[in-house]
């Protein structure tokens, strides 16, 4: 049977500090958008406190988390158990993104390694948990991150990664405008 809390309790963020990857969900206001649903890697997730999440966010071929928390706050993350125990966690909350340039920026970058492509900090005040049996989930084993992404951006550069954001991640592919950095 599924438990619910009102917030992250140590249990919780100790089995979210032991993932390798993370899911979150997000959805525009509309009934005809597309629903977003994007796995991530790395080491990109931080718990700031028992109802505040954040990840930080690198750019890629979409901006769909950005633009749908802009429009509505709307988020679920899910972690899942690969290994040990059967588990999934989901965190319910109210997501915003912070970019490079504001104030917020610079009080919490200092809590991730650093990244290249950094694009933006997906923030979330979080309002429920739920743990869920995951009994379905298989086992998988880690063999390790892949280097791809950061591989791009750091070949890219800072100036083409910034143009590549302003031609391509602009918007969600719904149309809906997402946040950038100027």
């Amino acid at each position: 049977m599924a438990k619910f809390s009102d917030c992250i309790t140590e249990k919780q963020q100790a089995f979210i500090e032991n993932q390798h990857m993370f899911f979150v969900a997000t959805c525009p206001i509309e009934d005809t958008g597309s629903i977003n649903l994007s796995p991530k890697g790395l080491d990109c997730f931080r718990v700031l406190s028992p109802n505040k999440v954040a990840y930080l966010d690198l750019t890629g071929s979409g901006n769909e988390t950005a633009a749908h928390v802009t429009q509505n706050g709307r988020i679920t993350f899910m972690f899942c158990a690969f290994q040990g125990p059967p588990n999934i966690l989901r965190l319910y909350g109210k997501g915003r993104s912070v970019l490079p340039d504001s104030k917020e920026w610079s009080t919490l970058i200092n809590l991730f390694t650093p990244l290249p492509g950094a694009r933006q900090l997906i923030v979330a005040d979080v309002y429920k948990t739920q743990d869920s049996c995951g009994f379905a989930v298989p086992f998988m084993s880690f063999e390790g991150n892949r280097d791809q992404l950061t591989n791009w951006a750091e070949k890219m550069g800072a100036d083409k990664i910034k143009a590549y954001q302003h031609q391509k991640n602009a918007t969600s592919i719904d149309g809906i405008e997402a946040p950038l950095q100027k």
